[in-house]
């Protein structure tokens, strides 16, 4: 059954190439959620004074994985100790979020801080809150880091996270992403 979750972990490129890569995803979209104003555009949420996070929806297949395996991923491939940061990225469109559909859903997001907890020296901050609209960034911004792998932020932000996450979940990859 195909399942959706909006989360964020910082710049929305890095998050939507490490999950465009993890069996039982379908579909990857970024975009933006938590703000004050309908259809931000990117250099608005970039000022931080829209409130929005740089966020990305997830459409996945819960008989391929659960929602908890997907949010244990999540919240071990971006540093969720940090509030309002992600490496040199600064500001509230960076935080690292959850947002939940529902009872179960929130259940699930706290049950996947308390066990990664232990990972990290510092307490987690990620957010878990009710979901609210999600507005689909730019065209440009979609399937980022396939269309744009040589660009410098590619090269010296996102490779080294996938490298990580490749690392660490190696099992969990989609088949066609270990032929690479």
């Amino acid at each position: 059954m195909t399942k959706e979750i909006i989360i964020g972990g910082g710049c929305f490129w890095c998050t939507e190439a490490i999950f465009q890569e993890l069996e039982g995803i379908i579909e990857v979209k970024s975009g933006y959620s938590g703000g004050s104003i309908k259809n931000p555009a990117y250099r608005e949420v970039c000022t931080g004074r829209t409130g929005h996070a740089e966020v990305v929806k997830i459409s996945y297949d819960n008989e391929k994985i659960s929602l908890l395996n997907l949010l244990i991923i999540h919240l071990t491939t971006h540093d969720p100790t940090t509030k309002d940061r992600q490496g040199a990225d600064r500001g509230t469109q960076y935080r690292s979020v959850i947002y939940y559909a529902d009872n179960t859903e929130k259940e699930i997001a706290e049950q996947a801080i308390v066990e990664v907890q232990s990972v990290y020296e510092n307490p987690i901050v990620t957010e878990v809150s009710e979901r609210v609209p999600f507005f689909l960034a730019e065209p440009e911004h979609q399937n980022y880091y396939k269309n744009n792998s040589e660009a410098g932020y590619c090269q010296a932000v996102i490779n080294p996270k996938l490298n990580k996450f490749r690392k660490l979940y190696s099992t969990h990859l989609k088949a066609a992403e270990l032929k690479d």
